[in-house]
């Protein structure tokens, strides 16, 4: 499988479980059957979110930028950072109903408190991976697998109902977007405008 082509795998994936058709942009927006058991219970998308942070965050305190993992770990917490301001950012404008706000997908600018587009936790774990991925891929093919922690977290909000199908490809592109161009600074945002004290390491001082 080419590059591109495991990169789009697992959003063909999402794309053939939203084909029955519906509403909103795409024309692929309907509601789920609400499920939150098994694997789908919330607390573990709410552990990977959290892990997530921990490790972008620990990790790139603890190694540094002067270190290659490190590195990669600084331009993740660019890409989160400012991931999360652009999704935060668009959920105010675009203020869509969720699913479970109305069975109705194409129900936008309904005004504060309706903050379904798009997927803030999926546009966060595609922040997440796509650094890695671009840094490290070629020479790890298996790293693709990471894909899964936006595809996991993505059907996970569907079945909850909280969003449509257009709500967590437009968070899944919105993440990988710019996750890609964060893994193109040689020197990431937060190490330019955090103290150089913080992003020397941990490790490297004891």
């Amino acid at each position: 499988m080419s590059r591109r082509g495991r990169w789009i795998a697992p959003l063909l994936v999402l794309a053939c479980e939203s084909a029955l058709g519906g509403g909103g942009p795409l024309g692929i927006d309907h509601e789920w059957s609400y499920d939150q058991s098994g694997i789908w219970e919330p607390r573990y998308r709410t552990d990977l979110e959290y892990g997530v942070i921990f490790l972008e965050a620990g990790g790139a305190l603890w190694l540094g930028n002067d270190s290659a993992v490190g590195h990669t770990l600084w331009q993740c917490i660019d890409s989160s950072a400012i991931t999360a301001i652009s999704a935060s950012g668009l959920k105010a404008v675009v203020s869509r109903k969720r699913p479970d706000q109305g069975d109705n997908p194409d129900e936008w600018f309904q005004g504060h408190g309706y903050e379904s587009f798009p997927s803030g936790e999926v546009a966060l774990q595609a922040s997440f991976v796509t650094p890695i991925i671009a840094d490290y891929a070629k020479s790890n093919p298996w790293l693709w697998s990471l894909e899964l922690m936006p595809l996991y977290d993505a059907i996970g909000r569907l079945k909850a109902q909280a969003h449509w199908q257009s709500d967590v490809l437009a968070g899944w592109a919105l993440g990988s977007g710019i996750g890609y161009w964060s893994a193109t600074l040689k020197t990431p945002i937060s190490v330019q405008i955090l103290p150089r004290g913080l992003s020397v390491g941990i490790s490297k001082r004891f």
